[in-house]
């Protein structure tokens, strides 16, 4: 019986569907696994309760960032061609159900099972949710593909905004000892089994002739728009995948730098001001820099829509390079200019994961779009390494150099200014994929699910 309804066949629309119906369904997933953000409330008491490192209690975000990518690259075709329904039912067993494990890793102190359940099986959760919406999303709004992403990834950019206090509250409730956070645990991996099930049962893909009321495609398209399709497996074999895989690898290392070092940066920055930079100051600091994070995710991705999806990625690495470069010359000379900077980067990080899958849209076509996404997200695996070995492994050494406030950035900010530089040129590149890649005549959904 449950085969049978998460089978795709069982979510095909009737007519009266309504596609606002889909954003919904999509950010019950992602607001769910946008958890992953909120880690860090974590850290501490595990740190205190179990006698950890601050490198050791990472450890269960880290692994469910790499397998984040590599569930997303390796399932990426199987998610096409079961569906999203299934894609979605998932991601929410192993997201819970990672949970539940962590839970019993820590109310019996063994940390390796909290590693196991949150990094392993939680973060397989993460991969296949983060895909499984995409490539019905793009299917109903081919009018606004930039913007229908936008709202769904933008849930994953915000789930940290709900899971940070809730996490925290339940930490303060229940104590932040071993028992306590297993009882946090236990109580996230019910709630998020219950919520994420709403997309489950709410999820539909379209009927192979739908299209929104008085849409018409375009008679002539535009350069960089295709109106031919690329299965996964050819996808891979084309230089514009590798350089979108740079473009997307090279704007998260720029993003996460700051983001995963937010509060000791800023705090580092002005603690030897005349008004140094407080804990409270600190965290309202990387609350905003959150907010940004998921508005960006919308609002850059909607952007897109009008002005191509290669344009807003100039400005994503090209203004965020100079905006590293103000970083980096103007120090601790004004905190509003620091902010500022760093809000908008966040921004351009938010909006790089929310526009390319409709980039991808654009260049390979709706076939098998999800599982090319999937693939392109092992990039995100790589800069969630890079972003903090570069950041804190440079701070680490100018501090023991004896160095101080922004100086133990500086070299970190042109490193990332070279790293953008290196990303606009590779999208620079990107040019209509070239024919020979082409499937050889159209594709339908049948097909897709065959």
């Amino acid at each position: 019986m449950a085969v049978t309804f998460l089978d795709r066949a069982r979510t095909v629309a009737p007519v009266s569907w309504s596609r606002w119906l889909i954003p919904p369904a999509a950010l019950s997933v992602h607001l769910a696994i946008g958890q992953a953000y909120a880690w860090s409330v974590f850290k501490t008491p595990l740190e205190k309760s179990m006698g950890l490192s601050g490198t050791e209690s990472s450890l269960p975000f880290q692994l469910a960032i790499v397998m984040l990518g590599l569930s997303a690259a390796l399932g990426g075709t199987l998610v096409e061609r079961k569906g999203p329904r299934w894609a979605m039912f998932v991601s929410m067993t192993c997201f819970s159900t990672g949970f539940l494990i962590s839970a019993l890793g820590a109310v019996t102190a063994q940390f390796w099972l909290i590693v196991l359940g949150y990094g392993l099986v939680g973060g397989v959760g993460l991969g296949i949710g983060y895909i499984s919406p995409v490539s019905t999303l793009i299917k109903w709004f081919p009018d606004r593909p930039g913007m229908a992403t936008g709202i769904a990834i933008m849930g994953f950019g915000g789930g940290a905004l709900i899971a940070s206090p809730w996490s925290a509250q339940m930490l303060q409730s229940f104590g932040s000892t071993t028992n306590g956070i297993a009882g946090a645990f236990l109580v996230h991996g019910v709630v998020y089994a219950v919520f994420m099930s709403l997309g489950v049962f709410l999820v539909r893909v379209p009927a192979d002739d739908w299209r929104p009321a008085g849409f018409r495609p375009p008679a002539t398209t535009k350069a960089m728009v295709t109106s031919a399709q690329v299965s996964a497996a050819n996808a891979i074999k084309t230089p514009q995948f590798w350089l979108l895989w740079v473009v997307l690898c090279f704007n998260v290392t720029a993003g996460i730098g700051i983001l995963e070092k937010a509060a000791p940066m800023i705090t580092d920055f002005f603690r030897q001001t005349p008004v140094p930079v407080g804990t409270a100051a600190a965290a309202g600091f990387v609350a905003l820099l959150s907010l940004t994070n998921m508005l960006g995710r919308f609002v850059w991705s909607s952007v897109s829509d009008l002005v191509g999806r290669k344009n807003i990625y100039r400005i994503y690495l090209g203004v965020g390079a100079l905006l590293y470069l103000t970083l980096a010359l103007t120090g601790n000379s004004s905190k509003v200019v620091v902010v500022l900077c760093a809000m908008v980067i966040l921004s351009f990080y938010g909006g790089g994961f929310a526009t390319v899958p409709a980039y991808l849209k654009d260049l390979f076509g709706t076939f098998q779009v999800g599982a090319i996404h999937g693939r392109l997200l092992t990039a995100w695996s790589v800069a969630g390494v890079l972003g903090p070995v570069i950041i804190d492994g440079i701070a680490d050494q100018q501090a023991a150099a004896g160095k101080h406030g922004p100086d133990l950035y500086t070299t970190s900010f042109y490193i990332m200014i070279a790293l953008l530089v290196v990303g606009f040129v590779a999208n620079e590149l990107v040019r209509p994929v070239h024919s020979r890649y082409h499937e050889p005549a159209p594709v339908s959904e049948k097909e897709e699910a065959a």
